[in-house]
């Protein structure tokens, strides 16, 4: 038995990301009815629109779903609270450490995996008793670990030095991917820029139709001085360049990216002002799809591959 099928009760090991600004109920719910594991991205929520999101995905599945919370957002508490009192059965931690609030969680037997960059913090994660790591690549989308350790590096050392379920992510977008991944040492993959670009997804026509328009080398790991997080190259990201090449400070940077930078890009669809993070993944998406059919392409190809070389 898939040790990732068995903890979370789903049909495939296969994991949306929790996606600032594209991962509301609807896409969760989607691929949690075609058999992975749905998440809804609280990073870009308020309490109350979390609240809304929760209680619409158990009206649209069934299936298990979860929150993806990121530890260092400012409303934590509320959000924890929100996430009990709906009786959400899985939470994904990331940015921050598992320990503050692990216990909490598990204390209402909610299942537990947090996100990591490095082995060091794949070690802290299972100290503070979390039931899963997602290890993640620096080809990921979004915000990523200063590390810059890619995917085929991470997994291998951390599947030495962890006995609990570790979950792949970063520049996993096909079966092939997913394969490599679990050969590797992975129970299961998250994936999160093939998501991003289906038609459940909430972010921006604009930003879908770019990320399918991107090559090999369009996106780029920036904002190094304050959070690393990959990119498609833009106006603003133009801007950051500039600035960073002139000698800015910490404090310049964060002038030029202001405030809802993220959402601007992608959700609201500004491709010249907004941040538009995406994981090098993207120069391979060349279609909008539902997020059905790429659960079920995923998992037909990775079954295609893995029966081949198993001829050998």
């Amino acid at each position: 038995m898939n040790r990732i099928k068995e903890l979370f009760n789903i049909q495939y090991p296969i994991i949306q990301a929790g996606m600032v600004w594209c991962s509301g109920w609807k896409l969760a719910s989607a691929v949690s009815n075609a058999g992975g594991l749905g998440l809804i991205g609280a990073g870009s929520m308020h309490p109350e629109t979390l609240h809304e999101h929760i209680l619409k995905c158990k009206k649209a599945t069934k299936d298990t779903f979860g929150v993806n919370v990121p530890l260092l957002y400012p409303e934590i508490d509320k959000l924890m609270e929100i996430i009990v009192q709906n009786n959400v059965k899985v939470v994904f931690t990331s940015a921050g450490n598992p320990k503050a609030w692990t216990s909490f969680l598990k204390n209402h037997n909610i299942t537990v995996a947090h996100v990591v960059s490095s082995v060091k913090f794949a070690l802290k994660a299972q100290e503070a008793g979390v039931d899963a790591i997602v290890a993640e690549g620096f080809e990921a989308g979004g915000h990523n670990g200063r590390e810059e350790i890619t995917t085929f590096c991470l997994i291998p050392a951390v599947k030495n030095v962890v006995k609990i379920p570790l979950i792949a992510a970063g520049g996993i977008g096909n079966g092939r991917g997913m394969l490599g991944a679990m050969a590797l040492g992975a129970d299961g993959v998250q994936i999160g820029s093939r998501f991003a670009v289906t038609k459940e997804s909430s972010a921006h026509d604009n930003f879908k139709k770019r990320v399918i328009e991107s090559s090999e080398g369009d996106t780029v790991l920036t904002l190094k001085q304050l959070a690393p997080v990959r990119l498609i190259k833009n106006k603003f990201y133009d801007q950051v360049l500039k600035a960073e090449s002139e000698g800015a400070d910490t404090l310049a940077i964060k002038e030029i990216l202001g405030k809802r930078r993220s959402k601007k890009g992608i959700f609201e669809g500004d491709l010249d002002e907004g941040e538009l993070e995406i994981g090098q993944i993207s120069a391979y998406i060349n279609s909008l799809d539902s997020a059905k059919k790429v659960v079920q392409d995923i998992w037909g190809d990775y079954q295609n591959h893995k029966s081949r070389f198993c001829s050998l």
